[in-house]
């Protein structure tokens, strides 16, 4: 059997869909689906601080890029001790994850098979998938993880055909603004929409505030690359105070949606089915299959904005609860849930256990998700 280090979230989740889970020896740090993927020793690091705002990210990034400096920390002796003879990385971007060229330099390329993903494009993800089946004997596997995905996306189109197109934004960087490209503009005609800036590009272009008022998209939707649904959160404020925001067509009509760009909308493997559902769940509402756990429409994200800010002021306190700015009602902090040691399975908003091993209630699990 094959050992692999893959070095990119979505070589992770594609060699798991395959059935070849027990392969993966090592991970990158930003590899977190199937969540049991966490409990793998990380082989990368970021060189700076990720915290930032996104303007700051932005601008190291680039400031990075000009003097040749790494984005990305290998650990080659951890690699080594490893024993892999495949190791997965990209090549379409240089910022989002580890490039092969990264892997050489930092010498842990030596004997061993470098798969590089390159896809831009839904079928460039297809190619990517049955490339990695092929080097690892899962070819078979990654037909039918291919035809799977395809029946999910022509489902969403299907379920959408039906409905008027709208004219829909995603940025996937807020400071300065991108517009989503890549396999984005394909997914949203799929969900029936159309592309309203960016969709001629086949990567991401970076667009200013003018040409997103002139745009003026029936639908915006929030999703930088590398955010979670959280941490998208933190945008709603950035984006409230500029000038002209609340003149936007999309925010005067409630059709604003911040949404988890990390795991669906920025990433090229096996969840651009699900990215396809979503785009039908927030352009037309067809379903909830999605909403809440994946994605926020503008209310609810200031709403749950504001709960994640009293909730990191409380853990930065050291304070057992916050209150709860609907309710009124005291709610328990992550932090005093950890020093607990337990899950009491009953569902509490900021449960540190949900996710790590995998034997949360189904109530509790529902429940976890809820702002």
């Amino acid at each position: 059997m094959h050992r692999v280090v893959s070095l990119l979230a979505s070589g992770t989740e594609i060699v798991c869909a395959l059935g070849a889970g027990d392969s993966l020896v090592g991970r990158s740090h930003e590899c977190d689906r199937p969540t049991w993927v966490r409990k793998l020793p990380a082989c990368t690091r970021p060189t700076f601080d990720v915290s930032q705002t996104s303007g700051e990210i932005d601008a190291e990034v680039r400031r990075r890029l000009r003097y040749g400096e790494p984005l990305y920390s290998i650990d080659a002796d951890l690699i080594e001790t490893l024993h892999p003879d495949i190791l997965i990385a990209q090549v379409h971007c240089d910022v989002c994850a580890v490039t092969p060229d990264d892997a050489r330099r930092a010498g842990t390329d030596a004997g061993r098979r470098i798969i590089a993903l390159q896809a831009g494009s839904v079928n460039g993800i297809f190619d990517d998938i049955a490339s990695i089946g092929l080097a690892i004997g899962r070819d078979g596997a990654a037909n039918g993880v291919i035809a799977d995905l395809k029946a999910q996306i022509d489902s969403a189109r299907l379920a959408a055909r039906s409905r008027s197109p709208r004219r829909v934004l995603v940025l996937e960087w807020t400071d300065p603004m991108f517009a989503a490209g890549n396999w984005m503009p394909e997914l949203i005609e799929a969900a029936n929409g159309t592309v309203a800036l960016g969709g001629g590009a086949s990567y991401s272009v970076q667009v200013t505030w003018h040409d997103v008022e002139s745009a003026d998209p029936d639908v915006l939707i929030v999703a930088p690359c590398g955010f979670d649904l959280d941490r998208t959160l933190e945008e709603v404020s950035y984006l409230e105070s500029i000038p002209g925001w609340d003149r936007l067509r999309a925010v005067k009509e409630g059709n604003v949606i911040f949404a988890d760009g990390n795991a669906y909308f920025n990433r090229s493997g096996t969840t651009i089915g699900d990215t396809a559902e979503m785009l039908a769940e927030i352009i037309h509402g067809i379903g909830e299959k999605h909403y809440r756990k994946s994605w926020l429409p503008y209310g609810e994200a200031r709403t749950a904005a504001e709960i994640n800010r009293l909730h990191d002021d409380a853990c930065a306190r050291g304070l057992a609860t916050y209150t709860d700015p609907a309710t009124g009602y005291q709610v328990m902090t992550a932090e005093f849930l950890r020093r607990r040691g337990t899950c009491c399975s009953s569902g509490c908003r900021h449960c540190p256990y949900r996710g790590l091993d995998g034997d949360l209630s189904q109530a509790a699990e529902s429940a976890a998700t809820r702002f």
